[in-house]
């Protein structure tokens, strides 16, 4: 897309932004902007790679000058990604993820260049930006951890100071736990990090009980979070869980989740199996203790790993999921989706789509885990169909299943928070009585 000004009087003028670009704020006479694609602004010149933080000056590039000089406010490096930019009254805030933990740095702009200093905040976490205002240097920032709930912390960024904190109370007794970051190698041979939550004395004899879960698409990260439900029915019963950080998702930026884009949607896949190995390697479990958790585009996920990798897993919990990979640009906001998985209606493309459709690779003459589907009768983004379908194929085919379509909710299959409650607990409640 491109940028243009309206001046008062006269015609439009496309700014000197690069097409495929996200222009984020103004400050200090410049302009704030980020790259989803790397750019080369004059030929032979310098090359800014994809997810840097840059800034022109405003008058510049308003005039649509290709000569506007070019600063970078951040390049991230292979493990790093922009989380997000706000501006405050002296600063510009910026929120980065070094290798999917969470940090914040004031950034300042003078004489043409910009230099930083990093927030002081709790580590190990998400970080986000919760308030920020050009009319003052007071910025509130979330921080939550998978075992420390949210904490609001009141920060001026002018000086560093941290102002006072306030946290959500804790929801389940988070003794004993420890969080680790391990990496696991995929198929070829990139390092997939990954988070496990366990207990500090859990015993490696591959007897714990653990669940997986994942994403990988769409360039949405998934970060450290705190959940009370999680904590309650999993943790403090003795299971363990790990987080994956697979490629599709935008953990380390725009080149993480093209590595997975369309055709190369398997390469997602393979890192999550690395994962769920590596789990086994390790000793924390087995593959009859080991169970597997996506929803949405992380349905698709955990569909493709239920026929792919049928041995790894002895439960899959299969979350209001895309399953039919040849139609599901026909149904509902499937068609917005294209660009993410491929069009079905090109030859070369239907041909790899057909290959990982976990309904059309599902086989009678296999051994498979037990599978749960849930999904929503209301869903109005990923229709019902998919698991319905998926659901009457396996059963004709002879294999365990088990099924909850609740009337209400859309793509959350709840409507409120009874209806949610309701559903965590079926989904935990099996998921302890397959496991362990």
């Amino acid at each position: 897309h491109a940028y243009w000004r309206l001046p008062k009087e006269g015609a439009p003028i496309e700014m000197a932004l690069p097409r495929k670009s996200s222009m984020i704020c103004w400050f200090k006479g410049e302009i704030v902007f980020s790259l989803e694609e790397d750019w080369t602004p004059r030929a032979g010149g310098e090359t800014f790679l994809r997810g840097a933080l840059l800034s022109m000056p405003w008058e510049v590039a308003a005039a649509g000058s290709s000569d506007a000089p070019i600063r970078i406010i951040h390049q991230p490096g292979p493990r790093e990604s922009l989380g997000g930019v706000s501006r405050a009254k002296s600063k510009l805030v910026v929120t980065l993820y070094e290798n999917v933990k969470g940090a914040s740095y004031a950034y300042d702009f003078a004489d043409g260049a910009w230099s930083r200093e990093r927030i002081d905040l709790p580590p190990h976490g998400a970080v986000g930006v919760v308030s920020a205002f050009p009319d003052t240097d007071i910025v509130f920032i979330n921080v939550e951890s998978f075992v420390d709930p949210a904490t609001l912390i009141a920060v001026n960024v002018a000086t560093g100071e941290r102002l006072g904190e306030k946290s959500a109370p804790a929801r389940f007794n988070a003794d004993g736990l420890v969080v680790e970051q391990h990496e696991a190698a995929s198929s070829d041979g990139e390092k997939i990090p990954y988070f496990l939550v366990r207990r500090a004395d859990m015993a490696f004899d591959a007897s714990t009980p653990t669940l997986l879960y994942g994403y990988g698409g769409f360039e949405i990260s998934m970060t450290p979070s705190y959940s009370g439900v999680r904590g309650k029915l999993w943790l403090e019963r003795g299971g363990a869980f790990a987080l994956a950080n697979i490629r599709g998702g935008g953990e380390f930026g725009p080149a993480w989740h093209q590595a997975a884009l369309q055709t190369r949607r398997q390469t997602g896949f393979d890192d999550m199996i690395a994962v769920a190995e590596d789990l086994v390697a390790r000793k924390v479990t087995s593959p009859d203790h080991l169970g597997v958790m996506g929803g949405s585009n992380g349905g698709l996920l955990v569909g493709a790993l239920y026929v792919q990798r049928p041995d790894l897993f002895n439960a899959v919990v299969c979350q209001v999921p895309l399953l039919d990979m040849l139609r599901y640009h026909l149904l509902l906001a499937g068609a917005s989706w294209v660009g993410e998985y491929g069009d079905p209606e090109k030859p070369e493309e239907r041909v790899f789509l057909e290959r990982i459709s976990p309904y059309h690779n599902v086989s009678a003459d296999k051994t498979y885990p037990e599978i749960f589907f849930v999904t929503s009768t209301k869903d109005d983004r990923v229709h019902p169909g998919h698991a319905r379908k998926m659901a009457a194929r396996i059963a004709e085919q002879g294999h365990d299943f088990s099924y909850y379509e609740n009337i209400d909710g859309g793509h959350s299959a709840a409507a409120n928070l009874k209806e949610t409650a309701r559903r965590m607990a079926l989904e935990y409640v099996w998921l302890t009585r397959k496991l362990a």
